[in-house]
């Protein structure tokens, strides 16, 4: 069975951190109001935005409580437990206390460039450890080479509990090849913001989106209403915020959309090495687009 918390708009949200590289913990709070308020679907926590690789175990753990007793139960959660060592994945996962969450995001093992054999093998160890739905994140621009839609539908045929992959290629005839062959209930959900309304309109479910958490009303109902078939309407909305999302990857995320958010005060612009904040060029871009937005 498709998991139906997981259409719509999710956001993969930020880790704040305060001037001294610790998580602010009020600022994620914030955030996570922030995301009610505009009415998305559900969250995703430490995921690529949230800056997972540059935490350590116990501060993974002040995130989720935050993020879990900021929510209250309020939209469905999403945790992300990924990684290139497969074995210390499954073991995370077994460890984890994943009452609180719906699913877990898992990434496609990067730097080691498995086969698809090895891809496949990974994903059915993941699968086995747990039985929590999860997906499967393909997003070849970060991991260094790509899980192929033969391999995605083999995954999804073989794994019942991989109920869906969050499509990052951004090679529209893989994400439809996907579409067209998957099991009747595996869910394709975007994982490219600007790409989202033509991966409805192929018959995907949705997103896990960056820019959501800035605008997260206007992007939510663009989503919502081209599941509805209303691409007239969602186009427009679409159209309106797309100089924003080109201008929060354009010297890479999570700096962009923390940038953002800085500019709307619900968290400080603060990143981990080896990230930095985006250049001057873009975060006046940036703000300017967030000002003049209506």
């Amino acid at each position: 069975m498709s998991n139906k918390n997981l259409r719509g708009t999710g956001v993969a949200i930020v880790t704040p951190f305060d001037k001294k590289g610790n998580v602010d913990t009020d600022a994620l709070a914030t955030v996570v109001k922030h995301l009610h308020n505009g009415k998305i679907e559900y969250i995703v926590a430490l995921g690529t935005t949230g800056e997972s690789v540059t935490l350590s175990k116990e501060e993974k753990e002040v995130v989720i409580s935050t993020i879990v007793k900021a929510n209250a139960n309020k939209l469905p959660l999403v945790l992300g437990i990924g990684g290139n060592n497969t074995a210390e994945v499954v073991n995370t996962i077994k460890k984890s206390n994943l009452k609180n969450f719906e699913a877990i995001l898992s990434v496609a093992p990067y730097y080691n460039k498995p086969s698809q054999e090895g891809y496949y093998q990974h994903f059915k160890a993941v699968s086995e450890s747990t039985k929590k739905d999860i997906i499967l994140y393909n997003v070849p621009g970060r991991t260094g080479s790509n899980v192929t839609w033969e391999t995605q539908v083999r995954i999804a045929k073989a794994c019942k509990n991989i109920v869906a992959t969050k499509e990052a290629s951004g090679n529209m005839e893989q994400i439809m090849k996907i579409i067209k062959n998957k099991p009747k209930d595996f869910m394709v959900i975007s994982g490219d913001d600007n790409l989202t309304l033509p991966i409805i309109a192929a018959g995907g479910v949705g997103v896990i989106s960056v820019v959501a958490q800035a605008v997260p009303k206007d992007f939510s109902d663009m989503v919502r209403l081209c599941l509805k078939g209303d691409f007239e309407k969602a186009q427009k909305l679409h159209y309106n915020i797309i100089d924003i999302t080109d201008q929060l990857f354009a010297d890479g995320n999570p700096g962009g959309i923390k940038w953002a958010l800085s500019e709307l005060n619900k968290c400080k612009p603060y990143v981990r090495l080896p990230l930095v904040e985006p250049n001057e060029k873009v975060k006046q871009t940036l703000s300017q687009l967030i000002k003049n937005y209506k």
